[in-house]
């Protein structure tokens, strides 16, 4: 399931990770890929300073901890410790799978899902789209600041070469409780529905047996 996240922070923590960002020294993005994905990597990131590390990382997981979409939509039970990338003229990341492990600097946990947060506005950098292959074909974003795409891990995917501008993006992985993306998909969209019955029928039989149903799949397929 591809699922866009919208607002997941809001103008006042995008500010704040800006300033942040604009005082870290950057190193080459090669470090922290593995041996396939360094071959077709070429951006900067974040050298790890505990202390900026802590405050972002406070800022995102507040964030994501308060934001219904990507809990309902991730089901998340652990998150990597985010990596701040940069993207410059002529830079790009060629079609790749992240590795199933992650967490180098923080918990080790499998990684379901991918998570990239776009971190500057679109029209400020030329290139430099998401682009995600599928079983549709490929679908590309390019997001405003403050929104993020999930993704499955395991897609393939891309960086588009940037060739004006700075992209600035966070970028997370997270190991859900429900591995398969299929049944996160399906409960992901029966919550929909039973969440607008909850609030506009709670006393319908219906509604009671379509909540029954949302909590005993999650219970049947969840892994903890």
């Amino acid at each position: 399931m591809l699922l866009t996240v919208p607002g997941l922070l809001d103008q006042a923590q995008l500010e704040k990770i800006h300033q942040v960002l604009a005082a870290a020294p950057c190193v080459d993005g090669k470090l922290t890929a593995g041996f396939a994905a360094a071959r077709v990597k070429d951006n900067l990131e974040l050298r790890a300073d505990p202390a900026r590390m802590k405050l972002l990382i406070r800022i995102l997981m507040a964030s994501l901890g308060h934001h219904e979409t990507f809990r309902f939509g991730a089901l998340p039970h652990r998150v990597a410790d985010p990596i701040f990338a940069c993207y410059r003229p002529g830079m790009t990341y060629g079609d790749h799978v992240d590795d199933p492990i992650m967490g180098s600097t923080g918990p080790r946990l499998r990684s379901d899902i991918a998570m990239t947060i776009f971190l500057n506005r679109p029209e400020t950098y030329d290139g430099g789209e998401l682009a995600i292959r599928t079983s549709f074909g490929e679908k590309q974003f390019k997001l405003p600041a403050g929104d993020a795409v999930i993704y499955p891990a395991s897609s393939l995917h891309r960086v588009t070469p940037v060739t004006q501008g700075e992209r600035l993006v966070a970028l997370t992985w997270v190991q859900s409780y429900v591995r398969d993306p299929a049944q996160r998909e399906l409960l992901y969209e029966l919550n929909l529905a039973r969440e607008k019955l909850l609030k506009e029928a709670p006393e319908e039989e219906t509604t009671g047996y379509l909540d029954r149903c949302y909590v005993n799949l999650l219970r049947m397929w969840a892994e903890v």
